[in-house]
């Protein structure tokens, strides 16, 4: 069955590889972006299925105008892809107080904002899948991308909060964790003034492999973007959706490593309560 769907951040990396393989295979796609001729040629090749809007995420209003617009001409939504986000890369005490504030707008507050503006109408029309682009980043951490997760475990929190509050209402999420992959992230990314201090450090190590090409990305992000759409189709929705095999056992690592350390701690643990 053919869905309309809804996708910021459609320019380049996921957001136009959804775009792409929906519309080839006959889905209808209301894409927003902040260089509307990005997606010229899409248009041209599609233009009874390809709808596009400027939008910058980080603006709360334009958002609810942008997102209440797309559900007036489509009629309908039935997939909200939350993919727009950038990665700022430099240790904590590195990074600028604006890149800051400007990581925080667009991955976290921006994309909180997209999930409030849909929900009502997805209410109203009884059901829908809300698609939270994250990042493997969202359960594991690399130095030197600090801000980069705190944005994504902290969007990764609002959906588990927020799922449980729209379930009955027929409104579904999935989280999407794809691991390092081609997709021009690497080209994107805000980089802060270096500090010479943490050149020895981890930090460090992560700085030279990015820049010097030795950062290695396993994904492919074609067949990334292809276990999204196909996962819209799994009924109850997967809550996490993990891509890349690296992902997968960093992330198994860390989850078996946090499971030893709380229960390394249960006797403290209940040991705290009442009496």
């Amino acid at each position: 069955m053919r869905k309309t769907w809804f996708i910021t951040g459609t320019s380049s990396g996921f957001g136009r590889q959804l775009t792409e393989q929906l519309l080839a295979r006959g889905d209808r796609v209301f894409a927003t972006l902040r260089k509307p001729a990005a997606l010229d040629d899409l248009k041209a090749s599609y233009p009874e299925h390809l709808r596009t809007a400027v939008l910058d995420v980080t603006d709360a209003a334009a958002v609810r105008s942008v997102v209440g617009e797309a559900f007036t001409a489509m009629g309908r939504i039935d997939v909200v892809a939350n993919n727009a986000a950038y990665g700022l890369f430099g240790a904590g005490e590195e990074v600028s107080d604006e890149q800051i504030r400007l990581q925080l707008d667009t991955n976290l507050l921006g994309s909180i904002q997209v999930i409030r503006a849909a929900l009502p109408h997805l209410r109203a029309q009884g059901s829908g899948r809300i698609l939270q682009v994250s990042s493997e980043g969202g359960q594991i951490a690399y130095p030197n991308f600090s801000l980069y997760h705190a944005t994504k475990w902290g969007i990764e929190g609002y959906v588990e909060s927020v799922a449980q509050e729209v379930a009955p209402f027929g409104i579904e999420f999935t989280i999407a964790e794809p691991g390092p992959a081609k997709t021009g992230f690497r080209t994107g990314l805000v980089r802060a003034e270096p500090m010479e201090v943490y050149a020895p450090t981890p930090a460090g190590d992560v700085r030279r492999a990015v820049t010097s090409g030795s950062f290695v990305l396993p994904g492919d992000p074609v067949k990334m973007a292809r276990a999204m759409i196909e996962s819209i189709e799994r009924s109850p929705a997967p809550r996490r959706l993990v891509m890349g095999s690296s992902s997968f056992v960093a992330i198994r690592a860390a989850l078996m490593r946090r499971l030893g350390e709380l229960e390394a701690q249960e006797e403290v643990a209940r040991s705290t309560d009442a009496d």
